[in-house]
């Protein structure tokens, strides 16, 4: 029996406030992720996941505060990742908080995070951020033509991201939160190609991220492979039922949604 479908806005967080780019560039405001969070919260979400997208790239924690008032409107499971190092900051998210926590940067940099964390917590409280893009010309391929970046979708690494969505399931992690740099605030649709490579990878639930811009999107990436599917845009800027709206074009595709 398919496990049903869920629906999770993202809250892209800096300097405590909600931002939206193109292709993790150019952000604009949103909003408070306080207000939000209690909108989405209140609009049907599934769950709600909120990222410090500068804490990596600026070398400093979480901003734990926000987490803290984010965590205290929501009812919904909260996942919450930016500057994650290791054990301790999960422990800190945990209090704050937070259900779940994501990390990406400090797992390139060292793997063996991901076993030492999944270790304490279980593996049902982290959840891998990998910030895919195709190889850029110049750059050595990888071998399914999709690499890993780090630091935001700054810094590319070289590293194959279907390979390392493996080898981090291998290691224990719960979910895969899939994000498409090539996609991100385009509104063109979800990666489908890069969503099927990793499902055929991977046997933990993948979270379908970037691209979205319309109801219609969400049930292909649900096809591809993706067992929950996260959006900003879409909800930051679209009308108040967006959430339902898109739930019931799962449902309509014929998929189980919460």
């Amino acid at each position: 029996m398919a496990v049903a479908v869920r629906v999770i806005p993202c809250l892209d967080v800096d300097a405590g406030r909600v931002v939206k780019g193109v292709n993790f560039e150019g952000l604009r405001d949103a909003g408070d992720p306080v207000e939000l969070a209690h909108r989405y919260d209140n609009g049907g979400a599934d769950e709600l996941t909120f990222l410090d997208v500068t804490a990596s790239s600026g070398n400093r924690e979480t901003t734990f505060d926000v987490v803290r008032r984010t965590a205290e409107e929501v009812f919904i499971p909260l996942t919450v990742g930016g500057g994650v190092r290791g054990v301790a900051e999960v422990d800190k998210l945990l209090r704050f908080g937070a259900d779940k926590a994501s990390i990406n940067t400090a797992a390139v940099a060292r793997p063996e995070v991901i076993d030492e964390i999944t270790r304490h917590f279980g593996s049902q409280v982290l959840v891998l951020s990998v910030d895919a893009r195709r190889t850029r010309e110049g750059n050595v391929p990888t071998s399914s033509g999709f690499e890993v970046t780090t630091h935001g979708g700054r810094t590319g690494t070289g590293i194959d991201a279907i390979a390392w969505a493996k080898e981090a399931a291998e290691r224990g992690v719960g979910e895969i939160l899939l994000n498409s740099i090539d996609a991100d605030g385009t509104k063109d649709g979800f990666d489908l190609e890069l969503i099927r490579l990793v499902r055929a990878a991977v046997n933990i639930p993948i979270i379908a991220s970037g691209g979205a811009g319309v109801p219609a999107h969400f049930p292909p990436a649900v096809e591809a492979g993706a067992d929950a599917v996260l959006a900003a845009s879409v909800f930051h800027f679209g009308p108040d039922d967006m959430i339902a709206q898109v739930k019931t074009a799962i449902r309509d595709a014929g998929f189980e949604v919460r």
